[in-house]
């Protein structure tokens, strides 16, 4: 049988012995047929709290926090439709601010395709400044004492307005909602306390719990320091469009989203397979490395120890090269020295929680990796390339013996499998 994996802007075929496969997805979701009536209407009539009609006079100072381009959050619609809806709002009362977490800053073209020429022109449009501590104030510190640093923007702004799109997320969750603000336009300090080695190996630090995870509950604790705020966040199918909208208050909007998230995503399986195939729901999940261990996480949930794991995913960035993961990855020797280095009291690095969870799953699991990067750059990564993935599923299986048995995930995260009983 031939199945589509999502990869790039494009989709790669593969080849998989229909009896020996089982192919998971999410529920196919169909997309609102009028997105912007909806975004409008989500704006006046939130899922929870005020609207925003209620929240904003022409006076108001709005701070809107958008996802950077490693997101797949509609923005050149949504933010848009937004400031159409604020139109009342001088202009100079606006700042949008991109939520980078400890990702690089967006370039002026970048932004103009993520939010259009129109926007970038006429509006003040800047990125977080996670490594400028100056950029930010501190409102309280994080359990481990840390100090807790919010950029100034968005802090000193009256309204807050914080956009982005829900999905699973490997260790918090699920994205959207308080994470628009904290690791969103956080500290890289503060960011790195909460993502610290502890937390990462958290039993909760996982798709779809929040409460009850530390990473989510700490994310949750600082976003509500900040006063006022407004949530806008969608559902995507996969075709990018927008299913439904979650708006207003920032804690019950957001569980909603993501209880109707968990409803199509969350996919029940009896049990592991000895092979999992899995992608990062092409571009522009699937931009570079750092993010494509978010497809090896939904895959290594249902994989055998001792399994063999397939990522497909492009990296059209690379890993990025020079980037705080591509350092550490390099530094170390092999995954067992990572894990071996992260438990090192005082050893911390930035990034380091994409290096922790590769290497977690490299304890369990043989992974192979389908990419633009060439064979060097991924064994510096301690990965293993594959050539062609229809030909290792069908040289694993045959190693796994006669009764192994392949699960194929083509969106990568947007399908979170689970052994049953349900998380």
């Amino acid at each position: 049988m031939q199945i589509q994996l999502a990869y790039g802007e494009g989709h790669l075929t593969v080849e998989c012995p229909e009896d020996r496969t089982v192919v998971i997805t999410p529920d196919e979701r169909e997309g609102i047929s009028d997105e912007r009536t909806a975004i409008h209407t989500a704006l006046d009539a939130p899922k929870a709290g005020p609207s925003l009609r209620q929240l904003v006079k022409a006076d108001t100072r709005i701070c809107i926090l958008f996802t950077d381009i490693t997101r797949a959050t509609p923005n050149d619609r949504m933010i848009p439709w937004l400031l159409d809806y604020l139109s009342f709002v001088p202009k100079e009362n606006i700042i949008l601010l991109n939520q980078l977490g400890t990702h690089k800053p967006n370039s002026r073209a970048e932004l103009e395709t993520m939010l259009t020429k129109n926007v970038v022109n006429n509006y003040r449009v800047l990125n977080a400044e996670p490594e400028n501590r100056e950029a930010h104030v501190q409102l309280g510190t994080t359990r481990d004492g840390t100090p807790a640093l919010i950029n100034r923007h968005a802090v000193q702004a009256d309204l807050r307005i914080v956009t982005g799109f829900i999905e699973p997320h490997f260790f918090a969750g699920f994205s959207g909602g308080p994470k628009g603000i904290m690791p969103g336009v956080a500290a890289l300090e503060t960011v790195m306390s909460n993502h610290g080695a502890e937390n990462i190996a958290a039993t909760n630090s996982t798709f779809g719990i929040t409460y009850g995870n530390p990473i989510w509950e700490e994310i949750l604790t600082i976003a509500q320091r900040t006063g006022p705020k407004f949530l806008l966040n969608v559902t995507l199918n996969n075709s990018r469009k927008i299913t439904n909208v979650f708006s207003g208050d920032l804690i019950e909007a957001h569980k909603a989203g993501c209880e109707f998230v968990k409803r199509s995503a969350m996919q029940a399986v009896a049990e592991p397979f000895d092979v999992v195939v899995t992608t990062n729901s092409g571009y522009p999940l699937d931009l570079n490395l750092y993010q494509g261990i978010k497809g090896m996480s939904a895959g290594a949930r249902i994989l055998k120890e001792g399994g063999t794991l397939i990522l497909a995913a492009e990296c059209r960035e690379g890993v990025p090269s020079g980037s705080e993961l591509d350092k550490l990855l390099r530094y170390a020797q092999n995954p067992e020295q990572i894990l071996t280095l992260l438990s090192t009291p005082g050893f911390v690095r930035p990034e380091q929680w994409q290096a922790q969870i590769q290497a977690l799953i490299q304890r369990k699991a043989d992974v192979r990796v389908y990419s633009s990067l060439d064979d060097d750059m991924l064994q510096a990564a301690h990965l293993s390339p594959c050539g062609d993935i229809s030909a290792t599923i069908a040289e694993e299986l045959e190693k796994h013996g006669p009764d192994a048995r392949v699960a194929v995930l083509p969106q990568g995260p947007l399908t979170i499998p689970y052994l049953e009983p349900a998380p």
